[in-house]
C-alpha cells in the first residue's frame, strides 16, 4: 500500500483535524521541479481540514540575484548584516517567490494570501556591529492569521518583517516559522529543505527528544552539517515553546510531505517535545495489529502462529509499544504463578523501527513487570533470536526441564525445538 493511499491516511485524521501545521520552505525548494507536488500535498492536508501556514525563505534567490547583478550581498541567510543593497535583493527575491507560491496554490484551487503578519524591530548592534536592515521578530499578528485560517485561506509569510513606521527588515525564515508556530499553537512545524534531515557526524538523525538535541548543540555544534544547523538550532525553541513536533525533510522527495506526516517511519528527522512513545497494555482492538505486526516473523518460523482466539484469551498478557498512537512493536508476559516463573513471548519490532532500542526496552519492561509480580525466573523460547536475548537481555541458555509443566507440554507438542533461555530474577 502506498503511503499516500487514503486507507493509510485515515488513522491520522482524527488527531490532526482542525490542527495547525506550519510549513517552512527553503527558497531553493520553491523553485525546484518537485515544488508543484509539495503544493499538491498541501492541498491534501487542507482537504482533511488541517490548517496550513506557509513560511518561505529566499536565500538561494538572493544569492542568484547578487551574482547576476554583480552585487556583493552581505547577508544570505537572514542572520548576518543586511545593508541597503542586500535588502533590495531580498525584497525582489521574496516578492517573486511569494507570487510563485500564490500561483501554485491557485493551480490547486486553494485560496491564499500574502501577509504582513510579522512585526519586527532591528536586530541592532551586537558586539559593536550594526546589523542595519536585519530584523528580529517582535511579535506575530495572530489575529490576522487566525482570521485567514478561519476563512479557509492559506497565509503565505515571506522572510520579511515590518515595524510601526512601515520600515521593512530581512528576517531569518527559520525564526519566522518558529514565531508563527508558537503564536498559533501549532501541532507541527515542518521544515522543507534540500537535505534528508539533520545530520550529526555524517549520519541522519531520524528521531530525537528535544532535550537530547539541546545537549548535542551545547556540546558539539561542529558535529552538525552546516546546511541544516539553523534548523537544529530553531527546532529547540520551537519544542520548548509548545510545538509538539518539528520535522526536517527533503523537499525533493516526491510525496515526501505526506509520507512524513502520515506514516510512522517518515522520511526525515523528527524532533519531539515530549516522550511520544510508550508501552501500554493491549486492548481488544489491538489483536489485529498484533497479528499484522508478527505476520512476517510467523511466516519465517521466527514466532509461533497465534490465532485471534488464542491472543484474545490471554490479552491481559500482551503489551503494545506505540509511536504517535500507532503500534510498532509488541510483547507478552505469560505468568506461571505456581512455579514463580514468567515467559517473555511474542516479542517483535516492526522492521521500520529496528535498531532504535525498542526491543531492549520491551525486554526491560517485561523483566520489570516480572519483578513486580515477585517471580523468580523469566524464560523465553527462541529459534532464531537467542543470541539477541543473551547479549541484550542477559539471558542464559537453559533446558526444556526449566519450563513449567504446562509450558513443557506445549513445547514438546510444537516440535519447534526452540532454545530455552533463562534469566534469574532473585
Amino acid at each position: 500500500m502506498k503511503l499516500t493511499d487514503l486507507r493509510g491516511i485515515l488513522q491520522y485524521i482524527p488527531q490532526f483535524r482542525e490542527k495547525t501545521f506550519i510549513i517552512g520552505v527553503d527558497g531553493a525548494i520553491v523553485t525546484d521541479e518537485n515544488f508543484a507536488n509539495i503544493l499538491l500535498d498541501v492541498a491534501v492536508l487542507r482537504s482533511l481540514s488541517i490548517r496550513v501556514v506557509l513560511v518561505h525563505g529566499a536565500s538561494a534567490q538572493i544569492k542568484a540575484l547578487a551574482e547576476s547583478q554583480n552585487v556583493k550581498a552581505s547577508n544570505l541567510d537572514g542572520a548576518g548584516i543586511t545593508d541597503a543593497e542586500t535588502l533590495k535583493l531580498a525584497l525582489t527575491a521574496a516578492n517573486r517567490l511569494t507570487h510563485e507560491i500564490l500561483e501554485g496554490l491557485s493551480a490547486n484551487d486553494l485560496r491564499a494570501a500574502c501577509t504582513n503578519a510579522i512585526i519586527a524591530h532591528p536586530l541592532g548592534i551586537i558586539q559593536g556591529v550594526d546589523h542595519l536592515f536585519t530584523g528580529k521578530v517582535e511579535r506575530v499578528d495572530t489575529e490576522l492569521l487566525q482570521t485567514l485560517l478561519n476563512q479557509g485561506i492559506v497565509p503565505v509569510v515571506p522572510p520579511l518583517g515590518f515595524d510601526g513606521d512601515g520600515k521593512t527588515y530581512r528576517v531569518n525564515s527559520d525564526s519566522v516559522a518558529v514565531a508563527v508556530a508558537e503564536a498559533l499553537k501549532a501541532t507541527k512545524l515542518i521544515y522543507i529543505t534540500a537535505h534528508d534531515g539533520l545530520k550529526f557526524n555524517g549520519l541522519v538523525i531520524r528521531q530525537m527528544i528535544v532535550a537530547e538535541l539541546q545537549k548535542l548543540l551545547q556540546q558539539n555544534t561542529a558535529g552538525f552539517a552546516v546546511e541544516t544547523l539553523s534548523k537544529a538550532q530553531h527546532a529547540v525553541p520551537a519544542c520548548l515553546g509548545g510545538v509538539q513536533r518539528v520535522h526536517i525533510i527533503n523537499g525533493r522527495v516526491d510525496e515526501g510531505l505526506l509520507a512524513e506526516v502520515f506514516s510512522n517511519e517518515g522520511i526525515g528527522t523528527l524532533i519531539y517535545a515530549n516522550e511520544y512513545q510508550q508501552i501500554r497494555p493491549a486492548k481488544k482492538k489491538d489483536v489485529r495489529a498484533i497479528q499484522l505486526l508478527t505476520k512476517k516473523a510467523v511466516e519465517s518460523d521466527e514466532l509461533v502462529r497465534r490465532t485471534r482466539l488464542v491472543i484474545e484469551k490471554s490479552l491481559a498478557d500482551y503489551y503494545i509499544f506505540e509511536i504517535d498512537k500507532n503500534p510498532v512493536a509488541c510483547v507478552a508476559l505469560h505468568v506461571y504463578p505456581e512455579q514463580s516463573k514468567g515467559e517473555l513471548a511474542c516479542l517483535y519490532v516492526n522492521p521500520s523501527h529496528e535498531n532504535q532500542g525498542i526491543g531492549r526496552k520491551l525486554i526491560q519492561f517485561t523483566e520489570s513487570k516480572a519483578r513486580e509480580l515477585n517471580l523468580s525466573e523469566l524464560l523465553t523460547l527462541s529459534t532464531q533470536a537467542f543470541t539477541y536475548f543473551q547479549s541484550k537481555g542477559g539471558f542464559a541458555e537453559g533446558t526444556p526441564d526449566d519450563l513449567p509443566p504446562a509450558r513443557r507440554e506445549k513445547y514438546d507438542q510444537s516440535g519447534r525445538n526452540s532454545k530455552v533461555l533463562v534469566k534469574k530474577l532473585k
